[in-house]
């Protein structure tokens, strides 16, 4: 038997499990306390329990697994109009030159907003890329679920001792903070911005850590152009902000340095090849899809055809690159995108990017509505009745922006 005083028992006319063996459930039902306790239709549940209330979610309503913003940048949650956009390297001049005043506009109480607006979007997990730690209090505040990922850069080989010194400063920063809901992590900025030297000593620490490990990879055409020819876009800013005329590594090279990493993501791989992909799927890592981004910066999309057997997740990346960080958004862009694939089944695989696919990326027991999994749970309401499952994932894409009701490790979350 079950404690009722532990527990929380709600129902609503559709439950989402984002488990591929039982999907859907119409009027479906859970029972958890800080974990899922069970998961079943009501009729089901009220006969096995049938001594506690359970309380209704509302007409129209769905149940499903607190989304999971793979990838985003806090630390750039000033900007509004800044910077410029259609062309990466457009867009990384414009940070340069307007690094310092988006960075000091970033204030605690910019970055608690953006935190509190997620929330009430439906994001309980986020895999926070940090270059500085200046997003750091609010991320060890906030209610939602934080993997903290310390991130490794500079690709200068005579500054690798003073960059590994300050990364090791950072994530040592970082440790003294962990808790339930904030977890360290390693990222590794990318192959053209972190010294090969640095990477090996990093990825050491995330080894012999167990840290999850996360990298910006195949971005733009002229990161690809950088990497395998030395030639492109980027020729002109590697030579004048960091005397460089080569690149320091290969995209495959880069990749292979990863094995024996067990929570690994790619995030972006917009223009990685067939083998590069292959090696990527053999690794067991996630890539993590930020299709606003990758409009934004260079134009691209994502071919999802191409990921057979290899995990997707979904992030917002940040604000720099971004008019928004609620995720349904996201999602609902993407949909919009893949014009590929049939709507129902693009919904279903988005879907699940953003929720059992983001915690595996990240290394996390969530992200599925499941016995013994983590109760991380949203509810909201559609604006009239879906009848057809086949048709309700489509629904829920084009229709939620705002969730009604928001669990976290069990507890419900009210926003701020």
């Amino acid at each position: 038997m079950i404690n009722a005083k532990d527990c929380t028992f709600l129902y609503a006319d559709w439950l989402l499990t984002c488990d591929e063996k039982k999907f859907f459930i119409k009027d479906g039902a859970v029972i958890f306390n800080k974990n899922i306790v069970d998961v079943g239709t009501l009729a089901e549940l009220k006969k096995k329990y049938p001594e506690y209330e359970y309380k209704y979610c509302g007409k129209n309503s769905i149940l499903m697994p607190g989304l999971v913003n793979s990838h985003i940048h806090l630390e750039f949650s000033a900007n509004k109009t800044q910077l410029k956009y259609g062309n990466f390297m457009d867009w990384l001049n414009s940070v340069v030159q307007k690094r310092e005043d988006l960075i000091e506009k970033a204030t605690e109480k910019v970055i608690d907003e953006e935190l509190n607006k997620m929330l009430q979007s439906g994001t309980t997990t986020i895999g926070a890329i940090s270059s500085h730690n200046f997003d750091m209090t609010s991320c060890i505040k906030t209610p939602i679920n934080v993997v903290y990922f310390n991130e490794a850069i500079g690709s200068k080989a005579d500054m690798v001792d003073t960059l590994f010194t300050d990364f090791k400063a950072k994530l040592k920063n970082a440790n003294e903070h962990k808790k339930d809901n904030f977890i360290p992590a390693i990222a590794i900025h990318s192959p053209y911005s972190v010294h090969p030297f640095l990477i090996r000593e990093v990825l050491q620490i995330a080894k012999e850590k167990h840290l999850a490990v996360s990298a910006h990879f195949q971005e733009s055409k002229g990161e690809n152009e950088w990497l395998n020819y030395s030639k492109g876009e980027f020729t002109l800013f590697f030579k004048n902000f960091l005397n460089q005329n080569k690149s320091l590594t290969k995209p495959l090279d880069f990749l292979n340095q990863f094995k024996d990493i067990k929570n690994l993501s790619f995030t972006h791989c917009v223009e990685a090849n067939k083998d590069e992909l292959e090696t990527i799927k053999n690794l067991d890592a996630s890539i993590i899809h930020c299709p606003n981004s990758n409009r934004l910066l260079s134009n691209t999309i994502l071919n999802l055809e191409h990921l057979e057997n290899t995990n997707l997740a979904l992030g917002t990346d940040g604000l720099s690159s971004n008019n928004s960080l609620n995720l349904f958004d996201e999602i609902r862009n993407a949909f919009f995108m893949h014009t590929e694939i049939h709507p129902n089944i693009l919904a279903k695989k988005l879907l699940l990017s953003a929720t059992k696919g983001g915690a595996k990326a990240l290394g996390l027991n969530k992200g599925i509505l499941k016995k013994d999994k983590d109760a991380d749970i949203i509810s909201f309401t559609l604006p009239d009745t879906c009848e057809n499952e086949d048709d309700l994932l489509t629904a829920i894409i084009l229709h939620t922006t705002k969730v009604n009701q928001t669990y976290i490790q069990g507890k419900q979350i009210e926003p701020s």
